[in-house]
């Protein structure tokens, strides 16, 4: 399995008028974690797009446990469980500063090659790298 922890605090903008986290911007979150998991492995967004390749998100399923509020500090769980293929599944799990789950996620992205427009499994650079975590 490979993890990352990323902390993030709440912007007012992020916030509804009651000062909860607006529910559409927990995928922003996700985003977040999955940017810098991917960094952490040494694969910029940028580098993997310099690469040839795109990774849209083909599913996203979102569960809301209790509210984050303006200026919270969260941490962002980002989890890959599985060895990628064409596609890779990232699981989240967002806590607040007392430790409490606030939400969790999932969502699935495909490897496209961005002259093509096709699925494609990764390069070998990306796979040998994921091969050390599972």
């Amino acid at each position: 399995m490979v993890s990352y922890e990323t902390k993030l605090r709440v912007r007012y903008s992020e916030t509804d008028k009651m000062g909860y986290v607006y529910y559409g911007n927990y995928p922003q979150y996700y985003e977040v974690g999955r940017v810098e998991l991917m960094r952490s492995l040494g694969f910029s967004y940028r580098h993997l797009e310099d690469m040839g390749i795109m990774m849209p998100v083909q599913n996203l399923s979102v569960r809301y446990l209790r509210p984050a509020y303006y200026d919270d500090e969260l941490t962002i769980k980002t989890m890959i469980r599985e060895m990628p293929a064409s596609r890779i599944h990232f699981e989240y799990e967002i806590y607040n500063i007392e430790g409490q789950i606030v939400n969790t996620g999932e969502a699935v992205l495909g490897f496209i090659n961005a002259e093509t427009r096709r699925p494609m499994r990764p390069p070998k650079e990306i796979m040998d790298t994921f091969k050390q975590y599972f």
